[in-house]
């Protein structure tokens, strides 16, 4: 470990979770609203409408199939004007959210459509709104699949994260690259690799103990 600066690495860690936190928390903020419009415009739901489905989910496909590394070049001038910059912390949190968000709503429809239609049913009978519908029927029934929907998207960012460290981003990746690939220093590559599978093992461990938790099966 003769080439590990551990300042370097505590602040690249520091930067790797900023990033993290920062586009998780806007990816739920945009992919849950998302992910419940799709579910609840989809064929034979509470308000089926085709051609808005359609639009949405074409719009959520192209999405998910850009890869992320080429999202975050085509994003650089939209990323420069929100953030004032395409590099560093900030600079990769945009082209996160965006490659981010559509997976998470796929996920979150697809937990939506496994909640007991009867469910649903029985609240619309009971003269529930839609907004009731939504928060006291769908979404708690929906919570397991949500959770584990929420731990699967931080784990993908993760690696978008260690991605978006090939254009300058900062984190784990951006030392990864600049001194374990192109200085060699493989102590450097070993140490980054093991930071972020501990990173990835946690989310995944603490996200199956909430799932438990919550689930009343």
């Amino acid at each position: 470990m003769s080439n590990v600066d551990w300042y370097d690495l505590s602040w690249a860690t520091g930067e790797t979770l900023v990033m993290l936190g920062g586009s998780l928390l806007f990816t739920l903020v945009f992919g849950l609203p998302l992910g419940i419009i799709l579910f609840l415009t989809g064929p034979k739901q509470l308000f089926e409408n085709k051609p808005l489905y359609a639009v949405l989910s074409l719009v959520t496909n192209i999405l998910r199939s850009l890869p992320f590394i080429i999202l975050i070049i085509v994003m650089i001038p939209l990323t420069v004007m929100l953030v004032g910059t395409s590099l560093g912390v900030w600079g990769a949190i945009p082209p996160l959210v965006v490659g981010a968000t559509p997976f998470f709503a796929r996920l979150v429809e697809t937990a939506l459509r496994e909640v007991d239609r009867g469910i649903i049913e029985a609240t619309q009978a009971m003269g529930a709104t839609t907004r009731q519908i939504i928060f006291y029927a769908l979404l708690p029934e929906a919570r397991p699949g949500i959770i584990a929907a929420i731990t699967v998207t931080a784990i993908t960012l993760v690696s978008y994260t260690a991605m978006a460290g090939v254009v300058g981003a900062g984190g784990l990746g951006d030392l990864a690259i600049r001194f374990g690939y192109q200085r060699f220093q493989t102590d450097v590559m070993v140490i980054t690799v093991v930071l972020l599978l501990l990173l990835v093992q946690l989310i995944q461990t603490l996200g199956d103990r909430l799932v438990v938790r919550y689930s009343r099966r």
